[in-house]
């Protein structure tokens, strides 16, 4: 398994390297050596799986507040999907996002740390994604900003075909934060 940390610190893309025969494939997921050797001490406490029927099935973006913030290592296990991970942290790479396609039969994934938003669009139907949780889901920590705000100019690569209603009405990144837009000393969250 190859770790590769993006320019947004703690972002990680993962490649498993899958062995292949005429059975189908076998890939490691998770390695907490693997981890521990590129200084990431992540120690799943659930698992979550998001099954999607249609191709651009947009969820997010989302994220916890403050000490319920979570850390995600997510795979694609079916179908593909562009995930997009959104820097909420305080310093210079705040509302900084980047994606990775995630491909079930690729076996890669995206560790995304704590002070991240998080989402993703499916490329295709019956597209379904694990995630593994460094936090346990809290309902009222649960927030989320906007898929389409144009602070962030997120360029999906599909236009979305369904979103929830509660995905349509999130705030946007100004709404959520506009006392740290003008000061970002004030960041308390992450």
């Amino acid at each position: 398994m190859k770790l590769t940390e993006t320019d947004l610190l703690g972002l990680f893309h993962i490649e498993a390297k899958p062995h292949a025969d005429d059975r189908g494939a076998f890939g490691r997921l998770y390695c907490e050596e693997s981890f521990k050797s590129s200084g990431l001490d992540f120690t799943p406490v659930q698992s979550n799986l998001s099954t999607n029927k249609a191709e651009g099935t947009l969820r997010g973006l989302h994220f916890q507040n403050g000490q319920f913030a979570e850390e995600k290592l997510v795979h694609a296990v079916a179908g593909s999907a562009w995930d997009v991970a959104v820097d909420l942290r305080r310093g210079p790479t705040f509302g900084h996002w980047r994606a990775i396609e995630l491909n079930a039969m690729k076996m890669n994934a995206v560790f995304i740390p704590k002070g991240f938003a998080h989402g993703f669009i499916t490329l295709e139907p019956n597209t379904s994604l694990l995630y593994h949780m460094g936090s346990s889901y809290v309902p009222e920590q649960a927030t989320g900003i906007f898929w389409s705000d144009t602070d962030l100019s997120i360029d999906w690569p599909v236009p979305p075909k369904v979103i929830s209603a509660a995905d349509q009405i999130l705030p946007n990144l100004k709404e959520n934060y506009a006392d740290l837009l003008k000061d970002k000393t004030k960041m308390t969250l992450f």
